[in-house]
């Protein structure tokens, strides 16, 4: 195996490893390593069906059964399908493009570890990619922060919100959400996660604190948590915290959910295909035994 790092400081090139056979232990704990060093890793030139993807993903924890949407790989309901393709009029997956600055899963109670996408169609126009995929270190966030702001800060909590990303969604052009039903309500409610979490795997502090899902921050007036949630949004946007992935047919992406924010870029159009298979690992396992 052998990873190189991207020059940006986030993000490296995996090769030498086939996704479709069973990783050894030793593999496994050099990726999970890297997953936590470098954030996002692109391994090119894979072929994986959708329950080979399923089984590399669920060697790093549990598999995400999303309940908000129907659009899943045949007979496997962990492996959701993204695309703005169409089948006799009808979209074949979840178009994801123009989402916004988000970390899948802070909404939840249970976290993710890391998201894991399979591309088997790339837009392309006048011989370059489209859509390429964002993400920002929240490694280097946390510890780019003022000292007065990470001791103001510190053991603070904020509250995210699954339906204020849904909602932001469904103001999109040509979105057709429908709003949440009272069951998905209920089934995603707000919950309260620490501004600053320890890495499982790296053991230093990132900022988990995203603008798709954060909405306010516990123990303070609402004009000061949104001043504060403010600066930690614009803060977190410098360009020396971003890498932009450009996809190749045959990438696997794997990225970290708690280390990074992440924006699928939407400058494609109906007509510029694209699909790609996607699982989400939930962080269930103890990490840093894993990784030592």
């Amino acid at each position: 195996m052998r990873i190189t790092p991207n020059p940006e400081g986030v993000g490296a090139r995996v090769e030498g490893v086939d996704l479709s056979q069973p990783l050894s232990g030793g593999d496994f704990r050099t990726i999970l390593r890297a997953l936590g060093e470098r954030g996002v890793l692109c391994f090119p030139g894979q072929s994986l069906d959708a329950g080979q993807l399923s089984a590399f993903g669920s060697r790093f924890g549990e598999l995400e059964h999303n309940v908000a949407n129907s659009f899943h790989a045949p007979g496997r309901p962990e492996v959701m399908v993204l695309s703005n393709m169409k089948e006799d009029g009808k979209p074949v997956g979840l178009n994801d493009a123009g989402q916004g600055w988000h970390t899948d899963m802070s909404y939840s109670e249970e976290i993710a570890l890391a998201n894991v996408l399979h591309a088997k169609r790339v837009p392309v126009r006048d011989g370059k990619p489209l859509g390429d995929t964002q993400f920002r270190d929240m490694h280097a966030a946390y510890e780019g922060l003022p000292a007065e702001v990470r001791e103001r800060l510190e053991g603070r909590t904020a509250i995210h919100d699954f339906n204020k990303f849904w909602e932001m969604m469904r103001t999109r052009p040509g979105s057709g959400r429908a709003p949440l039903t009272e069951e998905q309500r209920r089934r995603k409610p707000p919950v309260s996660q620490p501004i600053f979490r320890v890495h499982p795997v790296t053991g230093r502090r990132v900022l988990y604190c995203n603008p798709g899902y954060a909405v306010r921050i516990e123990g303070m007036e609402p004009a000061e948590s949104d001043a504060m949630l403010e600066f930690l949004f614009k803060h977190q946007s410098r360009e020396e915290y971003l890498y932009s992935h450009k996809w190749t047919p045959g990438d696997v992406l794997m990225w970290d959910n708690i280390a990074t924010t992440h924006n699928a870029v939407a400058d494609y159009g109906p007509d510029e295909p694209r699909y790609i298979l996607r699982v989400q690992v939930m962080a269930t396992l103890d990490y840093a035994r894993l990784a030592a």
